[in-house]
């Protein structure tokens, strides 16, 4: 991650955002990173419409996410978000056969342009995601990576992590999702505990 840094995503970092969403056509089919959030993506939906809605949201504070930069450039992401900002995630139904209660916080889907791939962005943007999810008051986090161990697995596909990222930030499996996927989760304390400046470790 040498060289890497993060930055939320916020107004002020907008157009960073969207000029790399925009270097790849709009991302996945012109989604603009919409497709977790309640108005979703699909045929009926322009990416002229998907990018206005991801602008407004930004602009409202409704989406979140940690960029990765490299010197200037943003390269990356992390999505991040409350269930209530992120009600969609994939293999919902095997999901909800044992939702117990809901996280504070879902990391749903990761993004790397395409000449920094394999370059450790996603690990980047997931530790950029944490300290952003401890600066807003900590709390439970859930992933829903894809084990790809010892499988072949094409990083385009990848975004949503894989388990073992989130092994390496000190998550742990809860249950399977599907034939691959998994629901992984840990807790992430306020910044000012982690910090020590509450007296907390």
């Amino acid at each position: 991650m040498a060289g890497f840094a993060t930055r939320p995503l916020e107004a002020a970092t907008w157009p960073d955002f969207a000029d790399l969403v925009e270097r790849h056509k709009g991302v996945w089919g012109g989604c603009w990173c919409m497709a977790f959030h309640a108005e979703g993506v699909g045929r009926a939906r322009t990416p002229e419409q998907n990018r206005s809605e991801k602008e407004a949201r930004v602009r409202q504070g409704r989406a979140h996410a940690a960029l990765v930069y490299d010197g200037p450039d943003c390269v990356g992401w992390c999505q991040f978000g409350p269930p209530s900002e992120l009600p969609r995630i994939k293999h919902r139904r095997a999901y909800d056969k044992d939702v117990g209660t809901p996280p504070d916080w879902r990391i749903t889907c990761f993004f790397a342009d395409r000449a920094h791939r394999r370059r450790g962005v996603a690990a980047a943007a997931l530790e950029g995601a944490l300290q952003e999810i401890a600066r807003l008051g900590g709390g439970d986090v859930e992933g829903y990576p894809e084990d790809a161990e010892g499988r072949s697995v094409s990083a385009s596909f990848l975004y949503s992590g894989t388990v073992a990222l989130f092994q390496r930030q000190g998550f742990e499996r809860v249950r399977r999702l599907g034939k691959n996927h998994w629901v992984v989760a840990r807790t992430v304390l306020p910044a000012a505990v982690r910090d020590g400046r509450t007296g907390g470790s």
